[in-house]
């Protein structure tokens, strides 16, 4: 069994290669995937080479670990059926092509404890769940924990801010120095950062991903305020320790969304207390990748970039 796959071969070379899949063992089940999507944080590194060593990092490497699909044979399955919808988080079944994410491809094997059905509504949406269920582990589904200002209007950004309408007592303040995203807020402001003198922040979550921040932030915090770095960072990261100091700040690093956060994420979506509308921006064919990750990661007005793969066979 074969399938269609994205292939990053080096660091801005892909190429879209048909690879052999490793057969269905036990507890598998075969995906056909209908949408994937194109992360601006660990892919962009990966794209451009950036990406700090991670167990199973290398090239060649079938990137995305954000994609939709319908299951076409669900194997020894007692929960899951042919026909389901259901969002797969990566796969790793490419045999000597690397898998640490895996999900780019037309076709995917993979564990059925790994994916999780959805709602047929949510149709390319679906891709989202991965990004939504990364910005709820980072705030812990935790009303205390609500961010106060989110760095970044970002997808990701966006879905902290979302999610803290929806858990928290009062809506964040979101910076963004670009002013052609700062549109699209859902009950929060989002503001440049030039315009704001609050230096009384609680919480204070940076999805930004800039290195340089961290000295700039803690003068904006309260006393006992805490900064959650939510983004990737691929530079070394300091602060000044007097500020820090003074403060008695807390810095926590959020790492990958766990299951229980992304069930507790299709939950808020399926009772319709957390939207994904309006974030996915572009959409390309999977035939067009090598453009469509250049503009992923090139293009300022890319919020989202999204693979249709429904005409591959």
């Amino acid at each position: 069994m074969n399938t269609l796959a994205v292939v990053l071969e080096q660091p801005e070379r892909i190429a879209l290669k048909e690879l052999e899949l490793v057969p269905p063992g036990e507890g598998d089940v075969t995906v056909d995937i209908d949408w994937s999507g194109i992360s601006t944080g660990t892919e962009r590194l990966l794209w451009f080479g950036q990406m700090p060593s991670f167990p199973g990092m290398g090239y060649p490497l079938v990137p995305g670990y954000e994609s939709v699909g319908h299951v076409t044979d669900a194997g020894d399955s007692e929960t899951l059926n042919v026909g389901d919808t259901v969002f797969v988080p990566g796969a790793n079944c490419y045999g000597e092509v690397r898998g640490l994410f895996g999900g780019a491809a037309s076709r995917v094997v993979v564990s059925q404890e790994r994916i999780i059905p959805i709602d047929d509504s949510l149709s390319e949406n679906g891709v989202l769940l991965a990004l939504a269920a990364t910005a709820y582990h980072a705030s812990q589904g935790k009303p205390e924990k609500q961010p106060d200002l989110i760095i970044g209007h970002g997808v990701l950004g966006r879905l902290l801010a979302r999610i803290a309408v929806c858990l928290g007592d009062s809506a964040p303040v979101v910076w963004e120095t670009n002013a052609d995203r700062r549109s699209g807020a859902y009950g929060y402001d989002v503001i440049d950062p030039a315009d704001d003198d609050r230096h009384d922040y609680q919480r204070i979550y940076d999805v930004s991903g800039d290195s340089n921040l961290l000295d700039k932030l803690i003068g904006r915090l309260a006393k006992n305020g805490e900064i959650v770095l939510a983004g990737f960072y691929s530079e070394a990261l300091s602060f000044l320790f007097a500020p820090a100091f003074m403060r008695e700040v807390t810095l926590r690093v959020a790492a990958e969304w766990q299951p229980a956060d992304l069930a507790a994420i299709n939950k808020l979506i399926s009772t319709n207390k957390l939207s994904l509308a309006d974030l996915i921006t572009h959409r390309q064919q999977a035939s067009e990748a090598d453009s469509a990750y250049e503009t992923a990661f090139s293009d300022p007005a890319c919020l989202k970039m999204i693979l249709d793969w429904r005409n591959c066979s």
